[in-house]
């Protein structure tokens, strides 16, 4: 029985160069503070603050390197504080989602869609993906087993690429259900 790492996403922002620019000044640089656990991706120095039209979250995590869309990643619970309805979506996927606010050191965007509650999912390399006997897009359930909260999760996406590492992400609101703290494993089920 094979099992996969579960690691727990917080709530983040993804940035284009162009918004970097607005929020941290013309010319500024993502600083790298420590690697994540996908191979070239980076948690950064720089915070942003959040604003819906109920609330605002501050000093919100930036992931590097900048992407071709700002994305803001939140919790269920986090779309609630905010006051936006965040669709459940993989990343990228931010057609017709939730705007918001961003405010940085240095500006203010606004972006009218791009706040999302990121789809459950397990990154795979190829290899990954032949031992688990899965395939890109495929819909799996995962099995966590915990004192006093096991649950199995439903609707996980499998994500193939030679770039991952293998790594099943879950939401604050997912890892806090299931008591998915410190070193967690979780089993697949086709």
């Amino acid at each position: 029985m094979a099992k996969v790492l579960i690691e727990t996403s917080a709530r983040h922002v993804h940035l284009t160069e162009e918004h970097i620019a607005i929020l941290f000044g013309e010319g500024h640089t993502l600083t790298k503070k420590k690697d994540l656990s996908q191979p070239g991706q980076f948690a950064c120095e720089e915070r942003v603050t959040v604003v819906g039209p109920k609330k605002s979250i501050e000093k919100v995590s930036i992931l590097g390197p900048a992407r071709s869309a700002t994305q803001v990643e939140v919790s269920l619970t986090d779309a609630r504080t905010l006051g936006v309805t965040a669709p459940v979506r993989e990343s990228g996927d931010v057609a017709g989602s939730a705007p918001c606010k961003l405010i940085g050191p240095c500006g203010e965007v606004e972006i009218s869609e791009g706040v999302i509650a990121a789809k459950r999912h397990i990154h795979f390399t190829p290899e990954d993906a032949k031992e688990f006997g899965v395939e890109d897009k495929q819909i799996v359930s995962v099995k966590i087993e915990s004192e006093g909260r096991s649950l199995v999760f439903g609707d996980v996406v499998v994500r193939v690429s030679p770039k991952f590492k293998a790594a099943m992400h879950i939401d604050t609101d997912e890892a806090n259900a299931a008591c998915a703290f410190g070193e967690v494993w979780g089993e697949v089920i086709l």
